[in-house]
């Protein structure tokens, strides 16, 4: 006898476990690390060019919502090199079983999201 299998998935209803929501995390933040490298790129070279710029740009970075996006982009490093660092474990084999990769995956939000706070607490 043949299962059922559904022919519509219903996203909004599946529960992905801890390591597969860092793992898509991972490649959000690689994907917007990628896209903001022109702008964080352009925003230093312009801010080196003179003083005037300089003024002008860190104006701009002074607004409030340029800071939360600065700071989006901040958790993205984070989350992307703190889960990068555990899939070379993984790798290479270690940690690989079912708690250890669920410890190791709930160690990297908690460290991503702390590191997170603290320098965005700081560079405010």
């Amino acid at each position: 006898m043949q299962k059922q299998r559904p022919k519509h998935l219903d996203l909004g209803k599946i529960r992905l476990p801890v390591p597969g929501i860092v793992s898509i995390l991972h490649r959000i933040s690689g994907v917007a690390l990628f896209f903001a490298l022109p702008l964080l790129i352009y925003l230093l070279s312009g801010s080196l060019s003179s003083a005037e710029t300089f003024d002008s740009y860190h104006a701009v970075v002074a607004h409030p919502l340029m800071k939360l996006i600065l700071i989006g982009f901040l958790w993205a490093f984070l989350h992307h090199a703190t889960a990068g660092v555990r899939f070379l474990f993984l790798d290479i084999h270690k940690g690989l079983e079912l708690q250890t990769a669920r410890a190791t995956a709930k160690i990297v939000l908690a460290v991503s999201l702390s590191l997170t706070v603290i320098l965005g607490a700081i560079l405010w």
